[in-house]
C-alpha cells in the first residue's frame, strides 16, 4: 500500500520531524549540538513554529501504510519572483525508510508545482548525501550552475511540463511518436475523440500530418505540453471558423493529456493558453463539445464555460457505443458582430 501524503503545517508531529532533520544536519557539517534549543535560530524557529515558519509555503507529511503518525515531511517553498519553487527538509525517521515515504512526498511537491504553473523546481543537497542525491537524479533533477557557494553543496534543478504553441514543422516533427501516442492514449482511455479503438498508430499519425496542413494553411493551432524529456504529454488545438459570418468564433478540439501526465493541472493550462491566444487574435467566442458526464466536463466548468445543451446519442465512444454529448461556449469579452 501507498503511504498516506497530506499537507498540514500545524501538525503536531511536524515539529519533531523537523527538529531531527536539523539536527542531523547539523552533526553532518561538523557543528552538531544536542538539543534544538540549541540550533542556530533560522532553523530552530522552524522546529519550534513550523506552521509560522512556512507560513506561506506547502508542508507535506507521509504516513506509511498501516500507521497513525507521520514519519516523513517536506516543504514546497512558494515560489518568489523570477525563481523557481525550491523543495526543502526533506526528512523521513530512520525506522520508517525503505518504504517510498522519500519518494512519495517529492511526487506530489513536483505535481503541486506543476499545478500551479512552475516551470521548474529546484533544491539543494550536499554532496556527501548519496541516497538523496539519488533519489533527486532519478526523478529528473540535474546539477545546475550554483545560486548556493557554500561548499559541498550542491545546486539541482528540474524542468517541469513546458506548454508552447507549435509550428506546423513541430507538429510534423511530433506526429509520428509523441502526438499519435497521445491519441493512442486517450482511444485506449475511453475517451470520445473521433476515433474507435483499437486505434492503429500510424492511423494516428496520419491525422496530426493533415493537422499540420491545417496549422500551415491558419486553419488549426496546437499547443502541447512537454514533459522534461521534451516529449508532448498533453495537446490542445484552436479551430478557426471559414465562414464569413463565422469569423468571430473558434472552437476546442482535441485536448489530450497522457494518462500518465494527469493530476498536474496540464488541462487546466493548456485550455488557458488557447483560450488567451484566441482573445488576442480577435476571437470573441469559442465553442466545444465533449461527451456528457465524461471527466472533462468538471475541467471546462470550473474554466467558466456555460453548457449550451445535450445531444443524445451524438457520438460513438471508443468502443462503439451511442453517447449522448453536450455542447459548451465560452465568451472572451469582445464584441462579436
Amino acid at each position: 500500500m501507498n503511504p498516506r501524503i497530506e499537507e498540514n503545517r500545524s501538525h503536531p508531529r511536524l515539529a519533531g520531524l523537523l527538529g531531527a532533520y536539523h539536527l542531523v544536519n547539523q552533526a553532518e557539517k561538523g557543528t552538531a549540538v544536542e538539543s534544538v534549543a540549541a540550533l542556530p535560530a533560522v532553523y530552530r524557529v522552524e522546529a519550534e513554529d513550523p506552521a509560522g515558519a512556512f507560513a506561506a509555503d506547502t508542508v507535506l507529511l507521509a504516513t506509511p501504510a498501516g500507521a497513525s503518525a507521520p514519519a516523513g515531511c517536506v516543504v514546497l517553498k512558494a515560489p518568489r519572483a523570477g525563481r523557481a519553487p525550491e523543495i526543502k527538509r526533506l526528512w523521513v525517521s530512520p525506522e520508517a525508510r525503505r518504504k517510498g515515504l522519500a519518494k512519495a512526498l517529492m511526487t506530489e511537491a513536483l505535481r503541486r508545482a506543476a499545478a500551479v504553473g512552475a516551470p521548474a523546481v529546484r533544491l539543494t543537497v550536499w554532496s556527501w548525501r548519496d541516497e538523496p542525491l539519488a533519489l533527486y537524479r532519478s526523478l529528473g533533477f540535474a546539477v545546475v550552475d550554483p545560486w548556493d557557494d557554500r561548499p559541498d553543496l550542491l545546486c539541482l534543478e528540474k524542468p517541469l511540463d513546458v506548454v508552447e504553441r507549435l509550428s506546423p514543422a513541430a507538429v510534423r516533427a511530433h506526429a509520428a511518436d509523441g502526438l499519435a501516442s497521445l491519441l493512442v492514449d486517450a482511444v485506449d482511455g475511453g475517451a470520445s475523440v473521433g476515433f474507435l479503438a483499437p486505434l492503429d498508430r500510424a492511423e494516428a499519425a496520419a491525422w496530426w500530418d493533415r493537422v499540420a496542413e491545417e496549422a500551415a494553411e491558419g486553419v488549426r493551432d496546437v499547443w502541447a505540453a512537454h514533459g522534461p524529456d521534451g516529449r508532448p504529454v498533453g495537446v490542445v488545438t484552436l479551430v478557426r471558423t471559414g465562414t464569413a459570418n463565422g469569423r468571430h468564433r473558434g472552437e476546442i478540439a482535441r485536448l489530450l493529456v497522457h494518462r500518465s501526465a494527469r493530476g498536474r493541472g496540464l488541462g487546466r493550462r493548456l485550455l488557458a493558453a488557447a483560450e488567451a491566444h484566441a482573445a488576442a487574435t480577435g476571437l470573441g467566442l469559442l465553442v466545444l463539445d465533449t461527451q456528457t458526464d465524461s471527466p472533462a466536463e468538471r475541467l471546462y466548468r470550473g474554466a467558466g464555460w456555460t453548457a449550451a445543451g445535450t445531444i443524445p446519442d451524438f457520438a460513438a465512444d471508443p468502443s462503439g457505443t451511442l453517447r449522448p454529448t453536450t455542447l459548451y461556449y465560452k465568451r472572451l469579452g469582445q464584441d462579436t458582430p
